[in-house]
């Protein structure tokens, strides 16, 4: 449809953009994010495994190139699902530390945060509708109810074809 071509790229783009950000400038994007990441491992830091990494850096570094390869992906169509999927798991974490609006006092800067955390609400909406947007195709879900119907429909003829022909059988 011609609407899922010309909206992908243009939702995509902002998250293009943003991991093309991110990765130019790394350290300032690090430094805004490390007091969500403290907050965030420090209890689980134990838990987790030896090579996971958990230094601002290389986390905003990773979110860049997930911003990128999947805005790339969903801008061309190609497993848009997945792509909107794991832009909606990037944008929660850029949210959060990007425009935390609720600690900030002046009223003008808080305002200005405030309006971009509700963009990155809607753009959140716009991803998890695209996520589950089937292009007009039946989900995974209805086409597997509709074959296990077929296969269980096919099954009773087959057993019943069966049952049939032993009855035939006995009777001569």
């Amino acid at each position: 449809m011609l609407i899922r071509r010309l909206a992908r790229p243009m939702l995509a783009a902002i998250f293009i953009y943003g991991g093309i950000g991110a990765l130019r400038d790394t350290p300032s994007h690090a430094k805004a994010a490390a007091p969500l990441l403290e907050r965030t491992t420090t209890p689980i830091k134990d838990s987790l495994p030896e090579r996971f990494p958990t230094d601002p850096e290389t986390l905003v570094r990773i979110d860049g190139a997930v911003k990128i390869g999947a805005g790339t992906l969903l801008a061309i169509g190609k497993f848009p699902r997945l792509a909107a999927l794991l832009l909606a798991g990037s944008i929660v974490p850029t949210t959060l530390v990007g425009h935390a609006f609720w600690e900030i006092d002046d009223p003008e800067r808080r305002a200005n945060e405030q309006a971009h955390f509700l963009k990155n609400v809607g753009l959140l909406g716009g991803l998890l509708i695209t996520a589950v947007d089937t292009g007009g195709k039946p989900s995974v879900g209805y086409r597997a109810k509709r074959r296990a119907h077929l296969v269980a429909a096919q099954t009773q003829q087959t057993v019943g074809a069966v049952k049939g022909g032993r009855k035939a059988r006995k009777r001569k």
